[in-house]
């Protein structure tokens, strides 16, 4: 047998605290804190605890290079069980899975750090909306109550200010004004598909194809992209949309076209919550876009690189304002999150969760004539006393 260290890999103290139980015995209530190993790798799904033998066999292992399993002058139970837990890579069958994922990790060619961020930041099953409820962190008040007052919303500096003329408000300062997040969707009223249609155009559609090798394409979108790459993914939850089939599909942005795809969730509306995180606000959104982050074409270029993740959070940030714009000037609402559960959204689409995973939800539908749950909207541009304007 041979084995590696996996490609990817760091090492954090887990500081635990709790009762202890020698102390309660002995009629005191006093907190014990417990330090443990823990390591985060770039090819599992959950951190690993280990024992300060693994810990040091771990480093004594280099990660791109084979070595015999008899040539190991460590004991052998603790090599098994790195083996065991996917930090050691190993040769034999038995632990083809470790190593077909570790091979992706490598193939990836992404920075260390923030792929290991990314996939440790990832949630499963998490109902964000109930543990606000749960712990009063739902409105400002209770925000301060719980926090304290936030640093300033304008840093000081000193000086004396230099007035800058503010020009009259055009049409384009009209749009912006009324660009505010949805929080109450209408969950009956259909969007057009030509509305939709619109908006994806202006978002996400290319509107010109490069082809600078036969096996090679850069795109030309509406919006900027870290390297004319283009990495992000749109999958496209339908709700209500009217000439469509309800259910997931991928959207194409070169034919500009929906696929929908094979296998759909026996409850549409569920799995849109669950992949919301428990937003219930969101779900009546009528169309619903997954976006996906393709970090191999992204890092096909960028090799290793240090700003390379954070350009594909730029992208996100540059398609959702878009998208904003693009549903206020047809008159729809529209929101984005990056609250959302990454595993159940992978586990939903077939995702390897490493070459690919969704980085941000959005969504666009008509707004509901009442308000319900608190939007913020503080120049009253949407919302009078709880109903639209008219």
């Amino acid at each position: 047998m041979r084995y590696r260290r996996c490609s990817l890999l760091m090492m954090q103290v887990k500081e635990d605290r709790g009762l202890d139980l020698q102390a309660v015995l002995q009629g005191r209530a006093e907190l014990q804190t417990t330090l443990a190993w823990q390591a985060v790798a770039g090819h599992l799904d959950a951190p690993v605890v280990l024992s300060e033998e693994e810990v040091i066999a771990l480093g004594r292992m280099a990660h791109d290079a084979w070595s015999e399993a008899d040539a190991y002058d460590g004991c052998s139970e603790v090599l098994s069980g790195l083996i065991a837990k996917g930090l050691v890579i190993s040769d034999e069958e038995s632990a083809a899975t470790f190593r077909d994922a570790d091979a992706r990790v490598r193939a990836l060619n992404g920075w260390p750090l923030t792929a290991l961020a990314h996939r440790a930041g990832r949630w499963r099953g998490v109902d964000s909306a109930h543990e606000m409820r749960s712990n009063n962190l739902v409105t400002a008040v209770e925000l301060h109550g719980r926090y304290g007052p936030p640093p300033a919303a304008v840093s000081h500096h000193e000086g004396t200010p230099i007035p800058l003329p503010v020009a009259a408000d055009e049409d384009f300062d009209e749009l912006m004004s009324r660009r505010v997040t949805c929080r109450n969707f209408d969950p009956d009223r259909a969007l057009p598909l030509q509305t939709a249609a619109r908006i994806l155009k202006r978002t996400i559609m290319a509107h010109a194809v490069i082809q600078p090798a036969p096996d090679m394409q850069i795109l030309k979108k509406n919006i900027p992209s870290g390297g004319g790459l283009h990495p992000l993914e749109t999958y496209a939850v339908v709700r209500n949309v009217e000439g469509l089939e309800n259910g997931i599909h991928h959207y194409d942005p070169v034919s500009h076209a929906l696929r929908r795809l094979a296998d759909q969730p026996d409850d549409l509306d569920g799995r849109v919550r669950l992949m919301l995180a428990g937003q219930e606000w969101f779900v009546d959104a009528a169309l619903h876009l997954i976006q996906v982050a393709r970090f191999s074409r992204n890092f096909w270029k960028y090799r290793s690189h240090p700003k390379a993740y954070r350009a594909i959070l730029l992208d996100a940030g540059h398609l959702s304002q878009q998208l904003a714009i693009s549903a206020t000037l047809e008159g729809v609402a529209s929101y984005v999150t990056a609250a959302i559960n990454e595993f159940d959204i992978e586990d939903t689409l077939k995702l390897d969760g490493i070459a690919s995973s969704p980085v941000m939800m959005c969504g666009i539908g008509w707004r509901a004539q009442h308000l319900t749950t608190t939007e913020f909207d503080p120049a009253e541009r949407i919302w009078n006393n709880g109903r639209q304007h008219r």
